[in-house]
C-alpha cells in the first residue's frame, strides 16, 4: 500500500537503520516521560507515592513498567549493534535484527505490549496516545516486513548450529567460556536431558561432580575463598548455555550462586571462611527454604519460629517449592525469630546444616520432613514440601550473627538472582527457538519444507529477534552489578521480558511441530513444561512489574 504518497520499499534492510533507531530511541525516551509522570499524577497522595494508591492504579502501572522495560530492551539492544559496528562485525543478519526488533517493539508500543496472552498493556491505559516521529514511523511501518523475516530466517539457516543467531557483543573471554559450556551441553545434557524429564529423575551427580570440577559452583565466588573471581557475565553466560541443554542443569549453579552471595554479604569472617570454600568446590550443595504455603510472594508475613535454646536455635514451622532440597547439605533458611513481629523485621536468615537424603529416605535429619511435589517441568532438582519440628540449628549458624537482619540480607541477592533467571530465560528459548528450526527445515508438508511457508518462518524470526533482545538485557543489567551500580530495576526488566519470551519461543517452537509437539516424545514438550515456571519463581511477573513501577517512581 502507498505510505505518504510514496510506494513502500519490499528490500529487507532499510538506510540509514542506526540513525533511525537512534532516533526512534529519543522519540520513545520522551513517550516513557509523559508516562512516567501520568502515572504519578495518579499515585501521588500529600507528595508521596501511596502504595494503595499504586495498587488500585495497577494495570496503569504494570503498564508503565512494560514499556519501560520495552523502552530499555531497545537501547540495549541499539548499544549492542553500535560494539559490533565499532569492531567490524555488525553484519546482515544482526542488522535484520536490530530492524525486526525495532519494528516490531515500537509498533507494540503503539497498539499495545502483550503482558500475557490475554492481558495487552495500552498508552492509554495511562491516559496518553502517541503519534511517532518520521524515523520511529518508518521503522513500524517497514521495520518488520515478511521480506525482512524471510531474509532473517535465511541467514539463520545458513548459520544453523551456532549457539547463537547473531554475534553476541560480548569480549573473547566470554565468547571462550560459552564455547566451553556449549560444547559440554550439547554433548552430556542435550542427549539425556529428555530422559531424565520423563522419568522425572534427579540431574545424575556425575554431572554434578563434572560441573563442580569445571568451576560452576565457584565461578563468582572470590579467589580468597576458592573460587576463580569472575565476572556475573560470565555466570550469565554459563547459565545460558546449560539452560540451553536443560534448565535444571543450568538452574544448579544458581543454587551455590545465591547462598554464596547471601555469605558474602551478610555472614560473619567465620561463615566466609567455613562456607564459601565449600560451596566453591561442589562439596556441599544448597538449597533455598524461604517460601511458606500461605506466603508466596509476600515474605514479610513468613510464620515459621526459630526459638533460641540453650545450644543454638530451634526451627517450628512448615516450607514448601524447595528445590533440591533432598541432596543438600545446609539450607539458607528463614525464620521468623522475633516472636511479637508481624512483617519483614522479625525475620532471621540461618545456615542450618542437614544429611543429604538417599532415595528411599530423602529427609533423615531428625527435627525435619519432607514430600515430594509432583510438577510439569524443571524436574530435574525436584521440588520439596518441608516441616520443621524442634529442628537444630548450632548457635554459630545465624547469619551475620544477629537477629533480625533477615529480610534485608535477601533483598541483597535479588538482582543477581533476577539476572539468573533472565540467564536461564534466553536458555530455554534459545533451546525453543533451536528445537522449532530444526524441525521445520525437516518436516515436509505440501511438497516443501516447513520452513519455506510464511507464518513459521515468522514465528523463527521473532524468536531470534526477543532472544537477542532479552539477552542483551540480561548482559547489560550483569554488567551493571559487576561495575558495583544499583541494577535492580534493569535486572527486574531482564526477568519479565526473559521468562515471557522464553515462554513464547517454547509455545510457537511447539506450535510449529504441530501434533508431534503435543506428544511426550519430542523435546519440545518438555522444553514447553520447562519455560513456564520462568515465569512464576523469583518474583511473579505481576509481582515483579509492581516492583519495577514502584522503582520507576522513586
Amino acid at each position: 500500500m502507498p505510505h505518504d504518497g510514496q510506494p513502500v520499499s519490499t528490500a529487507p534492510l532499510l538506510p540509514d537503520l542506526r540513525g533511525l533507531a537512534a532516533a526512534a530511541l529519543d522519540d520513545l525516551g520522551h513517550v516513557l516521560s509523559e508516562a512516567r509522570e501520568a502515572l504519578r499524577a495518579r499515585v501521588t497522595v500529600s507528595g508521596k507515592v501511596s502504595a494503595p494508591a499504586l495498587e488500585e492504579h495497577q494495570f496503569a502501572a504494570h503498564a508503565l513498567s512494560w514499556l519501560a522495560t520495552y523502552a530499555e530492551g531497545l537501547r540495549q539492544l541499539d548499544a549492542w549493534a553500535g560494539r559490533l559496528e565499532a569492531a567490524d562485525r555488525f553484519g546482515e543478519i544482526e542488522a535484520l535484527i536490530l530492524q525486526i526488533g525495532f519494528g516490531e517493539y515500537l509498533a507494540q508500543v503503539q497498539g499495545g505490549i502483550p503482558m500475557s496472552q490475554g492481558e495487552i498493556a495500552r498508552l492509554a491505559d495511562l491516559g496518553l496516545t502517541w503519534a511517532p516521529e518520521a524515523p520511529a514511523a518508518t521503522l513500524i511501518a517497514r521495520g518488520n516486513t515478511p521480506a525482512a523475516r524471510s531474509r532473517l530466517v535465511a541467514l539463520m539457516r545458513e548459520n544453523h548450529g551456532r549457539a547463537t543467531f547473531g554475534a553476541t557483543g560480548l569480549d573473547e573471554e566470554l565468547e571462550m567460556i560459552r564455547d566451553q559450556f556449549r560444547r559440554y551441553a550439547e554433548e552430556k545434557v542435550v542427549p539425556f536431558a529428555h530422559e531424565w524429564h520423563l522419568k522425572d529423575e534427579l540431574i545424575p551427580m556425575q554431572v554434578i561432580t563434572e560441573l563442580a570440577e569445571m568451576g560452576v559452583f565457584g565461578l563468582t565466588i572470590p579467589e580468597e575463598f576458592g573460587g576463580f573471581g569472575l565476572s556475573k557475565a560470565s555466570m550469565v553466560v554459563v547459565s545460558e548455555e546449560l539452560s540451553r541443554g536443560y534448565i535444571g542443569v543450568g538452574s544448579l549453579g544458581t543454587r551455590s550462586e545465591i547462598a554464596a552471595e547471601l555469605i558474602l554479604c551478610g555472614g560473619t569472617p567465620e561463615q566466609k571462611a567455613q562456607w564459601l570454600p565449600k560451596l566453591a568446590s561442589g562439596e556441599i550443595l544448597p538449597t533455598a527454604v524461604f517460601t511458606e504455603p500461605n506466603t508466596g510472594s509476600d515474605l514479610g508475613s513468613l510464620r515459621t519460629r526459630a526459638t533460641r535454646t540453650d545450644d543454638g536455635w530451634e526451627i517450628t514451622g512448615n516450607k514448601t517449592w524447595i528445590t533440591h532440597a533432598a541432596r543438600s547439605h545446609v539450607m539458607t533458611l528463614l525464620a521468623r525469630t522475633d516472636p511479637d513481629s508481624t512483617d519483614w523485621r522479625g525475620l532471621s536468615m540461618f545456615l542450618a546444616e542437614k544429611t543429604p537424603g538417599t532415595e528411599a529416605d530423602p529427609f533423615p535429619t531428625a527435627g525435619m520432613t519432607g514430600g515430594e511435589i509432583g510438577v510439569l517441568g524443571y524436574r530435574g532438582m525436584k521440588e520439596y514440601e518441608l516441616g520443621f519440628d524442634g529442628f537444630k540449628i548450632a548457635p554459630g549458624n545465624l547469619l551475620g550473627g544477629q537477629p533480625g537482619q533477615g529480610f534485608k540480607q535477601l533483598m541483597q541477592t535479588f538482582e543477581s538472582a533476577r539476572i539468573q533467571t533472565g540467564a536461564r530465560a534466553i536458555g530455554v528459548a534459545q533451546a525453543a527457538l533451536e528445537c522449532g528450526l530444526q524441525y521445520a527445515e525437516e518436516r515436509r508438508q505440501f511438497g516443501k519444507p516447513l520452513v519455506e511457508f510464511p507464518r513459521v518462518s515468522g514465528k523463527l524470526a521473532m524468536m531470534a529477534v526477543e532472544v537477542m533482545i532479552a539477552r542483551q538485557l540480561t548482559y547489560h543489567s550483569a554488567w551493571q552489578k559487576d561495575h558495583d551500580r544499583r541494577c535492580d530495576l534493569e535486572a527486574g526488566m531482564a526477568k519479565l521480558l526473559g521468562a515471557r519470551v522464553a515462554w513464547a519461543a517454547a509455545d510457537n517452537a511447539l506450535q510449529i511441530h504441530g501434533g508431534n509437539g503435543f506428544a511426550l516424545e519430542y523435546r519440545v514438550s518438555r522444553i514447553l513444561c520447562d519455560a513456564r515456571i520462568l515465569n512464576i519463581f523469583e518474583g511473579a511477573a505481576e509481582i515483579q512489574a509492581q516492583v519495577i513501577a514502584r522503582r520507576l517512581l522513586d
